[in-house]
């Protein structure tokens, strides 16, 4: 009887870690690989993630490494969970060493900071041939950590494969479904970042419950309509990679784009607020990328324009949320077969 090869888990923060703690319950053979050696080395001896899990003790079987290249060579899928601005660079990294048929699933949100690409673009173009996944939806990875219900989804256009990573991370606690719409669950998992953005500067203003609903409802309307440019499927960014990602990202402080959105709402300037964050926070690049998009394909986004020219600093937050509620009262939908954006 053969050894399953295990699953690479690329990338030791919070949610890589939490996606191989998850993996590692489930009886999945994985190995979590850590840029810093030192880090590494420490986890392997402590068997915690001091800086970003802390109180989450590792399982025995969770098996820790530095090397890149033993580490994806063994793999028989591999899993990357780097931010965005790093997932090119490691896509580079890998290639010469993932093994003919090996899949490669992502968990990293947002696009190619220096292409504007959507990661699955990437990945076709440095791993031709393999068959790509992403991992989305609304999931804090502590939550995962410590084992607090979840739900996610996974979509591919190779349905075997996306089966293949549900399976290996689905449990009583952990429900993850599949799709076939890899632009769809990108977009969602991207724009919502944005989005979040919005809402933490309106609870940071103390504007309501009811401002809170109305700018996560419009949001959406904004992320359908991008997503309808793009052609995407609208029941993508209804369900978990959209819908459920954005009301997560938009209510729980334990985002950190919502986090960002909250101190500029209370005064906080940009660049305190994201060091007071200590972690990368995806909207300040990613809102660039939506609104190119929306640009080339003449997609109105009030929202995320405004969240753009606040990150710019072009904007105080008081002056972008009231250029929001400025604007001319129109139909809540487009006419039927209308293509500019309301």
């Amino acid at each position: 009887m053969s050894v399953p090869r295990p699953v690479a888990v690329l990338g030791a923060g919070s949610w890589g870690t939490a996606l191989a703690v998850q993996l590692a319950r489930n009886a999945v053979p994985t190995t979590l690989w850590g840029r810093t050696s030192q880090a590494v080395v420490d986890m392997a001896g402590t068997r915690r993630n001091a800086r970003y899990l802390p109180d989450l003790e590792l399982p025995d079987t969770l098996q820790l490494s530095a090397m890149i290249e033993p580490t994806v060579r063994d793999a028989g899928t591999v899993l990357i969970a780097v931010p965005s601005h790093a997932f090119d660079e490691l896509l580079g990294a890998i290639a010469p060493w993932v093994a003919p048929g090996v899949g490669i699933a992502w968990a990293t949100k947002g696009f190619d900071p220096a292409s504007g690409r959507f990661l699955h673009q990437l990945v076709a173009e440095r791993l031709p041939g393999h068959a790509a996944a992403v991992v989305t939806g609304p999931s804090f990875a502590r939550e995962v950590a410590i084992g607090l219900p979840t739900a996610l989804t996974v979509h591919s256009s190779d349905a075997e494969f996306a089966q293949d990573v549900a399976q290996k991370l689905h449990s009583p606690r952990f429900r993850a479904y599949t799709g076939s719409d890899l632009l769809g669950a990108e977009l969602g998992g991207a724009m919502k970042n944005v989005l979040a953005v919005a809402t933490g500067v309106a609870d940071g203003m103390q504007m309501g419950l009811n401002a809170r609903a109305g700018l996560i409802t419009r949001g959406l309307a904004e992320m359908l309509r991008l997503g309808a440019a793009l052609g995407t499927r609208a029941e993508t960014l209804m369900g978990l990679a959209g819908l459920g990602d954005l009301v997560l990202t938009c209510t729980g402080d334990l985002s950190r784009n919502r986090r960002l959105g909250l101190a500029l709402g209370r005064g906080i300037g940009l660049k305190q607020a994201i060091a007071d964050i200590g972690q990368v926070v995806e909207s300040v690049q990613t809102v660039d990328t939506v609104m190119k998009l929306a640009a080339a394909h003449a997609v109105e986004l009030p929202i995320s324009a405004l969240v753009q020219r606040v990150l710019h600093e072009e904007l105080t937050p008081a002056e972008g949320m009231h250029a929001l509620l400025s604007r001319e009262q129109k139909p809540e939908y487009p006419e039927s077969g209308e293509t500019s954006a309301r």
